[in-house]
């Protein structure tokens, strides 16, 4: 079961990549086009969407602990923290990821990266102030998991693709409503019309478009994890009382981004935590004990 997500998720990162490319080339001809750069309109569009493509794939995990504004876990301050993850490392084979901290009282965790060889963990110090020994080692236990199982790689690439939706969102309808235009008497020119139409759809569109995608990473992913992290731990108390402790939180994190929501163990905002349903990008905490239960 575990090869088989490895390959979808593989299979489906690659066609998010080729969609990412597709929509940055679209766009950046149609802005050439609208500055009448005539046949060069094509070359930019494709040199662009290369290199936006190529920098995405290789800085994602950079992206996102840059949005989230984490800095690098230090033996001093984190040894705890940095012992457990060596001993889960040994266990599951895995290689060593970089351990990251965002200060927040919020208790959560994520992992990034585009593949085990280049992961990140990450965990913020609410986190680290309310978990024991073995209830911490659960947590880290699930992230590796979706480091071995490459969700890190499909859920950061995600990431980056959604933020992008919303900025360009803004940017086109900015650039239509004060582009081009001779002087202020003049009626605005077909393009300008049809380029701030474009630019107000995909405002309107980007929310329902940002939820959408963030749902292409399936909860199911998350019970998946939570299996494979007792397979390491051989210990699924410690991850269940982590899960319990997660369910009675109430608070929500400060700084987080909408586009890494869906990336955090817990749904960071306590609002959308409340609320699960068919949009939910998390499955309901409870049904998560529920299955690490049946396991003992």
């Amino acid at each position: 079961m575990i090869l088989k997500a490895v390959r979808d998720n593989k299979i489906h990162t690659y066609f998010i990549i080729l969609g990412f490319f597709l929509i940055i080339s679209l766009i950046i001809y149609f802005i050439c086009y609208y500055l009448n750069l005539g046949v060069f309109s094509i070359v930019i569009a494709l040199g662009v969407s290369i290199a936006t493509s190529i920098a995405s794939y290789y800085n994602c995990d950079k992206m996102v602990l840059a949005i989230n504004g984490a800095r690098p876990a230090t033996e001093e301050q984190d040894k705890l923290l940095s012992s457990l993850l060596d001993g889960l490392c040994i266990a599951s084979g895995l290689p060593r990821p970089k351990l990251y901290v965002i200060n927040d009282p919020s208790p959560n965790a994520f992992a990034t990266g585009r593949n085990p060889e280049h992961a990140v963990i990450c965990v913020t110090t609410g986190l680290l102030e309310i978990m024991d020994k073995y209830e911490l080692e659960g947590v880290l236990a699930h992230e590796l998991s979706h480091i071995k199982n490459y969700d890190i790689l499909l859920s950061t690439i995600i990431s980056v693709f959604v933020g992008f939706v919303v900025i360009v969102s803004d940017f086109t309808l900015r650039f239509g409503f004060f582009g081009r235009r001779s002087n202020d008497n003049e009626n605005r020119s077909s393009l300008d019309i049809i380029l701030f139409i474009v630019g107000l759809i995909f405002l309107i569109l980007s929310p329902l478009f940002t939820k959408l995608i963030q749902l292409a990473v399936s909860r199911k992913r998350e019970y998946l994890a939570d299996a494979t992290a007792v397979e390491f731990t051989r210990n699924p108390n410690g991850l269940i009382s982590a899960l319990k402790k997660l369910q009675g939180d109430t608070t929500t994190m400060k700084n987080v981004s909408k586009a890494t929501a869906h990336m955090y163990i817990n749904e960071p905002d306590k609002k959308q935590r409340e609320k699960t349903n068919l949009f939910s990008t998390h499955p309901p905490i409870s049904e998560r004990i529920a299955r690490l239960e049946n396991i003992n």
